[in-house]
């Protein structure tokens, strides 16, 4: 677990994505309060608290919408600035965050953060590997009654797995929010494949090499 950001963290707060930690999802950055947050980004750590706006944000999106308190820290990982002075980038989640004493010196926003680490999981332990084999039974069901069949490493450990079968997942961002709040592990693996048993007749997942928009 990397240390605390001492620093205020920008925040790139967003409608539809619940970034979780240990998984990767593209961005397509171009609004211009975003590209000096980017550029701001790259000076520095690299680093970026990604949030989900709060129900209504679509009234006051120019200025200062609210967000939950409840993010995920990411790095950016990799950046193309593009022609029309946008960037694409890839950020890479590294813990959930609780946010706290929000600012706005800059054209974006930016907070303190804690660290909010999750409950240690045993992968050695015989029942950690009967839900991990569980959850990719599910998931791979899943994803073939939607007609997109997929693969998933068998050597990945069971938070990364959780986390971006959670991201592929097509629930509301929302519930993805509720899911990322959940300090174990197991249960996040155990309400994902809830939620798919349930799914009788699922949306499409959405699939993170489609890319987000600010």
């Amino acid at each position: 677990m990397e240390l605390a950001p001492q620093k205020p963290v920008p925040v790139f707060p967003l409608p539809d994505l619940v970034l979780f930690p240990r998984t990767v999802a593209p961005l397509h950055v171009f609004e211009l309060r975003y590209r000096a947050m980017v550029r701001d980004c790259l000076d520095g750590e690299r680093l970026i608290v990604m949030a989900l706006l709060k129900p209504g944000w679509e009234m006051d999106y120019h200025d200062s919408p609210e967000f939950f308190p409840l993010g995920c820290l990411a790095r950016v990982q990799a950046v193309e600035w593009l022609p029309n002075d946008c960037y694409d980038l890839k950020v890479a989640g590294i813990s959930r965050v609780r946010m706290a004493a929000v600012g706005r010196e800059y054209p974006y926003r930016s907070a303190r953060v804690t660290m909010l680490p999750q409950e240690p999981v045993p992968e050695d332990d015989p029942l950690v590997d009967l839900e991990r084999q569980a959850l990719i039974e599910s998931f791979l069901e899943y994803a073939k009654g939607l007609g997109s069949p997929t693969t998933l490493r068998d050597e990945m450990p069971l938070e990364p797995l959780v986390n971006h079968i959670c991201l592929s997942l097509g629930l509301e961002p929302a519930d993805k929010l509720r899911l990322l709040e959940l300090d174990s592990v197991l249960d996040r693996s155990r309400q994902a494949r809830e939620w798919m048993a349930r799914r009788a007749k699922p949306a499409s997942p959405r699939k993170p090499e489609e890319g987000e928009r600010n």
